[in-house]
């Protein structure tokens, strides 16, 4: 009875995949909860990817702290009353005047862009930290890429394969139904012949039951072949589902980390930022002739980091290499602008890994109220991990 109820049953849809690799599928139609090992990977799969995202968030949430000290710090400046901030941008315009003094020998030498270097400057302690980090992402960007595509094209040949083996189980299923039909409008010929015309049909009767003996054989043969490799076809796109959740997650966090890095310094790859880096390199030396200038400047920083550090300026140094944001609202504008973006980069990444996080936990919550049964060495897994 089971194996006619197998025989006949409906031809199975194929799961809905989501070809966007941002999203995070949980297909589990084909997955066998009372079979322990199938369960155990399952929410083994899940754990992982919550695992994965917080980590995730625990990197970002040290550079979200820092982007936002800044911010709260560029409140505190402007916060200050009118004699504190005259003592402030007294000791700005000097170093706003060495600057420009600097940039008039730079304009003769034609060569690296002033924004640029100080750009440049700015991040300088990080710069070679943030190219080889932009080399590893794109490295690693285009090997997750290249992985997705291959699972991609995987899962569509199985897909395929899972139609076609539908399709000749289908046939198949159709073929029994002529194969007894004819032998039921066989069996009735016999019997007319022997009881009107009474003629002897015993070879007609063997022949007709050997006939489709053979025949339901061999289609019992051919489906039960067919179904036995539906079942695996479908047990590997499950697989392949849950590869590529994880390797969509690294896609994103990638990605978006790339797509941070490229706004932190304002380029837009890893080649672009070491050509920049070269040449502050070469513009860094020639300055270094200007000594005196220099040990001017120097002298000033000091002097703006010790005032900036009697108020509640987390990180007073940051402003030395852009004290013409202290007199110019639009620059400190500018300046507040490219943190919110960094923040909100930031922001996005956290989101994205939060929901990931959160959307892990609620298939396990889920896989746990459907099967109670099953609840308690959930519980102990996700306490173990």
């Amino acid at each position: 009875m089971g194996l006619f109820s197998n025989f006949f049953r409906k031809k199975r849809r194929n799961a809905a995949q989501a070809d966007d690799w941002e999203s995070i599928v949980y297909d589990r139609d084909d997955v066998n909860f009372r079979d322990q090992e199938q369960r155990y990977e399952y929410i083994k799969n899940c754990m992982e990817q919550m695992e994965e995202a917080k980590r995730e968030l625990n990197l970002l949430t040290g550079e979200y702290s820092v982007v936002t000290s800044y911010l709260t710090d560029i409140e505190e400046i402007e916060a200050l009353p009118e004699e504190e901030r005259e003592g402030l941008n007294n000791i700005a315009r000097r170093l706003v005047s060495l600057e420009q003094e600097k940039q008039r020998y730079q304009s003769r030498k034609n060569r690296m862009a002033d924004s640029d270097f100080y750009r440049i400057r700015k991040q300088a302690d990080e710069v070679q930290e943030g190219i080889a980090k932009l080399k590893e992402c794109e490295s690693y960007g285009e090997k997750v890429k290249q992985d997705m595509q291959r699972l991609d094209r995987e899962r569509h040949a199985y897909e395929y394969r899972r139609q076609e083996l539908d399709a000749l189980l289908n046939n198949l299923r159709g073929m029994v139904m002529i194969f007894i039909s004819a032998f039921c409008l066989c069996m009735l010929m016999l019997l007319a012949l022997q009881f009107f015309l009474e003629m002897n049909t015993r070879v007609g009767y063997l022949l007709a039951v050997a006939a489709v003996a053979v025949a339901l054989t061999w289609s019992w043969v051919k489906y039960t072949d067919g179904d036995r490799e539906l079942g695996r076809v479908e047990r590997s796109v499950n697989k392949l589902i849950q590869l590529q959740n994880k390797v969509k997650i690294r896609y994103v966090n990638n990605r978006n980390l790339n797509n941070y890095l490229c706004v932190k310094y304002g380029t837009k790859n890893a080649a672009s930022l070491e050509k920049l880096w070269g040449q502050y390199q070469e513009e860094k030396e020639e300055r270094r002739q200007h000594a005196e200038a220099e040990a001017k400047t120097e002298y000033y920083q000091k002097q703006l980091i010790d005032k900036m550090s009697n108020y509640r300026v987390a990180s007073p140094e940051r402003w030395i290499g852009q004290p013409a944001a202290l007199l110019d609202k639009r620059e400190m504008v500018e300046i507040r602008h490219d943190l919110i973006v960094r923040r909100q980069a930031l922001r996005k990444q956290m989101d994205y890994n939060t929901g990931v996080a959160d959307t892990a936990i609620e298939e396990i919550k889920d896989i746990a109220d459907k099967y109670p049964s099953y609840a308690q060495e959930i519980m102990i897994m996700m306490e173990q991990r």
